[in-house]
């Protein structure tokens, strides 16, 4: 859920690139998860690792919440609340959490996997969403002059229409507490699916 939901025809790079990255979405996906299983029961989770996986995990689930509390994708260009620090909150925050769970299990092919579907998958819909948003509201230009795309700047850009306030009403319609719901359901899998998979393993025997 970004500020787009539309994104009109392009007949180029960049349509050809996320219709390619709408067919390899899904099994890219998989095959992550697969290697993600793969690599917890191949080494045993670290407690200290999981411990500073938080730092990284409980950020990048407050920016996304913080985020989907202020956005109206397709009614208004949001420039207030976490859209003042970066153009893409929600993305930064995507980032954040699947860096904590790499660092979690201390896994390069994870942690290089989550990257690989990032350059794939998002920057390709980032691209295109910019499009539609310069098409449809006439100030993204100048909005984008003043919030970089994904790394925030260090003080809130100031806009005349920067009023917006939290609704927690947005944060349900957009369901992002699917979020913390998943992000609860990893940190079990790290807790004691490497166990639930080894009383499997060891009763098939």
């Amino acid at each position: 859920m970004t500020q787009s939901g539309i994104h009109p025809p392009q007949n180029d790079w960049i349509a050809r690139w996320q219709r390619v990255a709408r067919r390899i979405r899904v099994p890219l996906g998989f095959a992550t998860a697969a290697l993600y299983l793969f690599e917890l029961w191949r080494r045993v989770p670290q407690p200290a690792a999981v411990a500073w996986s938080l730092a990284l995990v409980l950020p990048g689930l407050w920016l996304r919440g913080y985020a989907a509390g202020y956005v109206k994708k397709n009614r208004e260009l949001t420039v207030s609340g976490p859209y003042a620090y970066t153009r893409n909150p929600l993305y930064l925050g995507s980032i954040l959490i699947a860096a904590g769970f790499a660092l979690a299990l201390l896994s390069w092919p994870v942690a290089a996997a989550l990257a690989v579907m990032f350059l794939v998958i998002y920057i390709p819909v980032i691209v295109s969403e910019e499009r539609f948003l310069r098409a449809t509201f006439a100030g993204f230009d100048e909005y984008c002059h003043r919030v970089p795309r994904l790394i925030p700047r260090p003080m809130a850009a100031r806009s005349e229409d920067g009023s917006g306030s939290f609704s927690f009403t947005l944060y349900v319609k957009h369901r992002e507490y699917n979020a913390a719901i998943g992000t609860a359901f990893l940190y079990l899998s790290l807790l004691f699916l490497r166990a639930v998979l080894g009383v499997f393993v060891h009763v098939s025997r």
